[in-house]
């Protein structure tokens, strides 16, 4: 296991002062992971060459590996419920997969063989309820699928009549699995490229609302990449351009009306692209985590303002593990962050 011990030079805020963290290495491996899921003590993942595993949080040599087909398939999206884990690759045809959490025996449950099928996040709002969303087709409506009954049948609706139509060239990012969040009853949906726009849902009923952004948008490679709420109200929203990524001009916004408006912050004093967000637990939505391919970021202020904490890179995806331990994926790795 290597391990890494940082300590923040920049005084900027209280919590920043004198913070030390520690970076063990979990897990490298010749893999691109951008989607994660915490359970049982372990870190599980689905990425690049139909490879899908754990890693042990304790105990790093306690790990498993297996391909979910022969074909060389590309997940980057990963969902579970009590039973299952769920993961589609990207591209056509759209396999649906379903992993026993216990045996990890697994099948295919649904495929999506539209032409223009590419998933671009996956996500259980419970045991049962669970949506997936697809980069439109020509009809220029998101291609949703969703199952009522945790997994074992999934509704595909490639021209819901009751979502609203998107922007020509608007469209998702397969980014780390994040522009879709939910809280309670409610589901948000984020887009980028032509525009860069929330959808909303609540009581599982398909009627879409959508809200406009002051976000970076306009060309294929910008937008939000990423979405987190605290509640049912206050959320924040992360991104810029793929392409370009030391721009940092209205890259982050925040809401608190449950993403009917947004409010940029820290626009030009940040670190730039990034490619997932996270509250920090426990502490009431103060402290942010956002990850991008070249940084690590964080915020004491409900993200009013931003600190590089680290430069590590080639880092996807997160997920806190408790309030003091941050879970990190990406280009062949998996790593653990401990704050002291």
């Amino acid at each position: 296991m290597k391990k890494l011990v940082l300590f923040s030079l920049t005084i900027i805020s209280s919590f920043l002062l004198s913070q030390k963290f520690t970076i063990d290495t979990l897990l490298t491996d010749k893999i691109s992971i951008r989607a994660i899921q915490l359970w049982d003590g372990k870190v599980w993942y689905a990425g690049t060459d139909s490879k899908f595993g754990y890693v042990d949080l304790k105990n790093s040599n306690n790990k498993k590996q297996i391909r979910l087909s022969q074909k060389s398939l590309h997940f980057r999206t990963l969902a579970q419920n009590n039973k299952y884990f769920y993961t589609i690759n990207i591209e056509s045809p759209a396999h649906f997969f379903q992993i026993n959490k216990k045996t990890l025996d697994f099948k295919v449950v649904f495929n999506d063989n539209d032409s223009t099928a590419f998933y671009d996040a996956l996500k259980f709002t419970d045991n049962n309820f669970g949506l997936a969303f697809s980069d439109p087709s020509a009809n220029q409506r998101l291609n949703i699928s969703q199952t009522r009954n945790g997994g074992a049948n999934w509704i595909n609706c490639k021209n819901c009549k009751d979502f609203p139509y998107l922007e020509k060239g608007e469209a998702a990012f397969a980014a780390s699995n994040t522009n879709i969040a939910s809280f309670g009853n409610v589901i948000w949906i984020a887009t980028g490229g032509a525009k860069s726009r929330i959808y909303r849902m609540k009581n599982k009923d398909c009627n879409w609302q959508v809200f406009e952004t002051p976000f970076t948008q306009g060309t294929s490679s910008q937008g939000i990449y990423s979405i987190d709420f605290y509640d049912k109200n206050f959320g924040i929203a992360v991104g810029g351009d793929y392409t370009k990524q030391s721009d940092n001009i209205n890259n982050i916004a925040t809401t608190n009306d449950g993403g009917q408006t947004w409010q940029i912050q820290a626009s030009g004093k940040n670190a730039g692209y990034m490619t997932c967000v996270k509250f920090r637990p426990k502490t009431k939505g103060k402290e942010i985590v956002a990850v991008g391919d070249q940084h690590i970021s964080f915020s004491s202020d409900y993200g009013k303002t931003w600190t590089k904490i680290s430069d590590e890179k080639n880092f996807y995806a997160c997920e806190w593990l408790n309030h003091d331990t941050l879970i990190l994926a990406g280009k062949d790795k998996i790593v653990k962050l401990t704050f002291q």
